[in-house]
């Protein structure tokens, strides 16, 4: 019964974009998994001098307590990664949820459910995160489900206007017709075609995500001292800037190629579901 435009898996890597941010996506995710095994110290242990320069036992040098560079940097990547990850995948699924609900029922609890993603979306995501973090502390939970529900109704915008657009096709209403649940419906008809762009929105999502943790972390409300964290050494380190650029460059590096592939893989699986599109009878 459903419309088989929806899912293309195989199509999405025949496109050159969607290959290339799909390699650095996972080459910096793998850096960060197997970081914690490579590194060649404690990333809290001090075996140099402060802002050390680089030297053959430590290639990026030392930071501002004479941590290794390069110790810190394999080992801080996991909890921007799996941080940014959690947020995007639960503002994905709660966010879907509840557009696919007002998509597909159209009365009060749509104008309620899109009534209240559009006073949410009056806040700036950043402040909002900071707000709550601010008044209630910055666990890795919590800054986790704070970014999630910042992100949380541009998906639901995003699920509830191609649901609408799904919902008054032929094979829905048959769908309707044949007397098929309505949870049937939204996960079994509707989803599997709006799964692209959805998709394509978690793609961003994981940019903004790096992007907004590293900024938590360099302002002060992310990860806690001294736990190794890509925006904490930025936040660390900028003091000795121009004494050991490498504390700083290398992390803030490594967040731009992770958010560069993210955001090319993203623009990929949208481009070439496009062509698939443009090919259907």
């Amino acid at each position: 019964m459903t419309d088989s435009r929806g899912l293309r898996w195989h199509r999405w890597l025949e496109e050159p974009q969607t290959r290339k941010g799909a390699l650095i996506t996972l080459l910096v995710v793998l850096l960060a998994l197997l970081g914690p095994w490579l590194a060649p110290h404690s990333p809290t242990e001090m075996v140099g001098s402060v802002y050390g320069a680089p030297v053959g036992a430590a290639l990026l040098g030392y930071d501002f307590l004479g941590h290794d560079v390069l110790s810190r940097l394999l080992s801080g990547g996991v909890s921007v990664l799996w941080m940014s990850l959690a947020a995007a995948s639960i503002a994905l699924l709660a966010g879907s949820s509840l557009g696919l609900l007002a998509g597909f029922s159209r009365r009060r609890l749509d104008q309620l459910i899109t009534w209240l993603a559009d006073v949410s979306l009056a806040f700036p995501d950043l402040i909002l995160v900071l707000l709550i973090v601010s008044m209630l502390g910055r666990a890795p939970w919590l800054i986790v489900l704070t970014v999630a529900i910042a992100f949380t109704p541009g998906v639901i915008r995003l699920a509830r206007g191609s649901a609408v657009a799904v919902a008054g096709q032929e094979f829905v209403e048959a769908a309707q017709m044949m007397g098929y649940s309505r949870r049937r419906i939204l996960f079994k008809e509707i989803l599997p075609n709006i799964l692209t762009p959805l998709l394509v929105h978690f793609g961003n999502m994981l940019t903004w995500g790096v992007g907004m943790l590293s900024g938590l972390s360099f302002l002060g409300y992310g990860v806690a001292p001294p736990t190794a964290d890509w925006g904490l050494m930025i936040n660390e380190n900028q003091a000795g800037l121009l004494v050991q650029p490498w504390a700083v460059l290398a992390p803030a590096i490594l967040i731009g190629i992770f958010a560069y592939g993210t955001n090319i893989l993203a623009e990929g699986i949208g481009r070439s579901s496009s062509r698939i599109g443009e090919k259907q009878p």
